[in-house]
């Protein structure tokens, strides 16, 4: 009897691990050893690092957290990963999932976005998919970003920016008047139209909605 043709084995995933947590790190690098198509062939605790390592060890994905403490940041970590070649694919994995965040990471070049409560299956999915180019999201990122898409938001013009990044500074319509050269009535008209563009109906609700999507520089 001719024995069944087996499938040819599936090539490892060649991964690295971003986090700037050494507990979280050690947790991801257990679940990924656990998988048998998965090599992890390196671990980074900041941005600096997972570029050095990258240039290293060459990993198809890089499996990165946002916030990294001191240095760059992942999004910034996830641009300059991008940039060099041979570009690994990035899969973000975070606890983060502001539309701020998403979009920023998204406009970096990351590949997916996870969230840290996903399954561990989920995960491995995800990476696969990663590993081949293909978009991987948690599904309450894709919820947003589809809601996004269905209902863009008004982006804010140059004036408005500079109204809101003076009400974050805590000064009044006069005051903002005078540092812009402006009359209180144009002040109150473009406040208006920045509470219409993010949704609020307060100054400090205005302010808020800036600081998550980081409207602010």
């Amino acid at each position: 009897m001719t024995p069944t043709p087996q499938p040819p084995a599936r090539t490892p995933v060649r991964i690295l691990v971003c986090d700037d947590h050494a507990v979280v790190r050690a947790g991801l690098l257990a679940l990924l050893h656990s998988a048998p198509d998965i090599e992890v062939v390196g671990e980074a605790g900041s941005g600096e690092e997972a570029l050095a390592l990258a240039r290293k060890t060459a990993p198809d994905v890089v499996l990165m957290d946002l916030q990294l403490g001191e240095g760059i940041d992942g999004v910034e970590t996830t641009r300059r990963l991008r940039a060099e070649p041979p570009a690994p694919h990035v899969l973000v994995l975070t606890t983060y999932d502001t539309d701020a965040d998403v979009t920023r990471a998204i406009e970096a070049g990351a590949t997916g976005y996870l969230l840290k409560a996903e399954r561990a299956e989920d995960l491995f999915t995800a990476i696969q998919a990663a590993a081949q180019g293909r978009p991987a999201l948690s599904p309450p990122v894709a919820d947003r970003v589809m809601s996004r898409l269905r209902n863009p938001r008004p982006a804010l013009t140059p004036r408005e920016q500079d109204i809101l990044a003076h009400l974050s500074r805590g000064l009044s319509n006069h005051a903002i008047a005078r540092a812009l050269y402006i009359s209180e009535a144009t002040v109150k008209t473009h406040l208006r139209r920045i509470y219409d563009k993010l949704g609020v109906d307060t100054r400090a609700g205005a302010v808020a909605v800036a600081k998550e999507q980081r409207l602010l520089s």
